[in-house]
């Protein structure tokens, strides 16, 4: 395995880690800034907003540049953004630091998946971007809840401490490892070229998949902490021990997930995504009882992220000409589908509907992502591709 993909690994390690430590430090960070639970899931859907609009504007403004250099400068600004959540004297200023930690977040992964298709034969992309995407499911598995622990032993604040020291050995990492070549086609034009590839259609309706596939997931496990609390009658010291439980889940679903895309992509991507559907409609029930919310966090780590490097996957071979643009903007569409299902999830509970409300909102937004991705196969088998676009090995996943 090129040592390049463990250096995007630890980076990915990282992001995730500042991304997802916050769900089980909601109580305790709520409680610090005397706000209430959803007003502190803003914490939640603002980071994933600002990796949707940065996802975007920082590839754009990038995209002439070389990759080595882009990617370190954004781990910089990761570290600057946790430094400055650590040491937050109120909510408006961890806002502020969430912000700016997930401005590197979306560039970082569209980029660095381009560069980890590059690393690897061609029949083998999805399981490298999903060795990439191993550092998300890292930070899950282990990150996440020793994080969660850190934070209700020592307070929220040390945690964001760690996430901080983590950014500069992945730098460190980045540095040593990370191949120094450029893309050959970077360079005056690119952005051009790079705008390009969304005149595909298949572009957009796997950016589509991406935003509800991926915020049916969120919007049932952002508020996973009160819901443990509240509804599964767990102590709050036990949540840490079910993100763990997610978070085998997700690892299984990565390593699941990159075989599955690289046999059959869109087939792959049908069957999980209704899996997910029928995952969720489950959790509704068992998310009252402690060993069936178990059961069914670890199923529901397991398909949702198990779609993950075909949702990735899909959008690069279908702008497989100019594909760094598109693959930031779908890292921008996961974290918007984040944004969404925080979103609304805070909604349904703010209206009374109960703890278990995000549940049924994840529900919804998964038979969406079913519609949409049963519309982009119709469309491929309906209308003949245009020589090139995509390419053949693309074309024939579908089939």
């Amino acid at each position: 395995m090129p040592l390049g993909l463990l250096a995007l690994a630890v980076g990915g390690f990282g992001i995730g880690l500042t991304e997802f430590v916050i769900l089980g430090l909601l109580p305790e960070v709520a409680a610090d800034f005397s706000v209430s639970i959803p007003v502190a899931g803003h914490l939640v859907s603002g980071y994933a907003l600002s990796v949707a609009v940065g996802g975007f504007l920082v590839t754009a403004a990038t995209a002439s540049m070389r990759p080595k250099a882009v990617l370190c400068g954004l781990m910089a600004l990761f570290i600057l953004g946790n430094l400055l959540s650590a040491v937050a004297s109120d909510y408006t200023a961890m806002f502020a630091g969430r912000v700016v930690a997930a401005l590197c977040h979306g560039a970082f992964f569209g980029i660095g998946a381009v560069l980890a298709s590059t690393l690897v034969a061609p029949d083998r992309k999805a399981r490298a971007i999903s060795v990439m995407f191993a550092g998300l499911t890292i930070a899950n598995v282990l990150g996440v809840p020793l994080g969660t622990f850190l934070g209700q032993q020592l307070g929220w604040r040390a945690t964001f401490w760690a996430i901080t020291i983590i950014g500069v050995i992945a730098l460190s990492g980045l540095i040593a490892y990370v191949p120094a070549r450029d893309a050959e086609h970077r360079g005056p034009g690119q952005l051009r070229r790079e705008l390009g590839a969304f005149a595909s259609g298949q572009v957009w309706l796997s950016i589509l998949v991406t935003v509800f596939g991926f915020g049916a997931m969120f919007g049932a496990f952002t508020y996973i902490a009160p819901m443990l609390t509240g509804l599964s009658g767990l102590s709050p010291e036990a949540v840490p021990w079910m993100l763990v439980v997610f978070g085998a889940g997700l690892f299984t679903g990565n390593l699941i997930g990159g075989r599955a895309a690289d046999a059959n992509l869109d087939r792959s991507l049908l069957i999980l995504l209704t899996i997910l559907t029928v995952v969720l409609l489950v959790f509704t029930v068992t998310v009252n009882n402690p060993w069936g919310a178990g059961v069914t966090l670890f199923l529901l780590g397991t398909v949702g992220f198990a779609a993950v490097p075909g949702m990735q996957t899909r959008v690069l071979s279908f702008a497989h000409r100019a594909p760094t643009l598109a693959s930031g903007v779908n890292i921008s569409a996961f974290n918007l589908g984040n944004a969404i299902g925080a979103y609304l999830g805070g909604v349904t509970i703010s209206a009374g509907l109960g703890l278990s409300s995000p549940v049924w909102v994840g529900a919804g937004l998964a038979v969406t992502a079913v519609a949409l991705m049963g519309a982009a196969v119709l469309l491929l088998r309906r209308i003949p591709q245009k020589s090139g676009s995509p390419e053949p090995a693309a074309a024939s996943l579908s089939s």
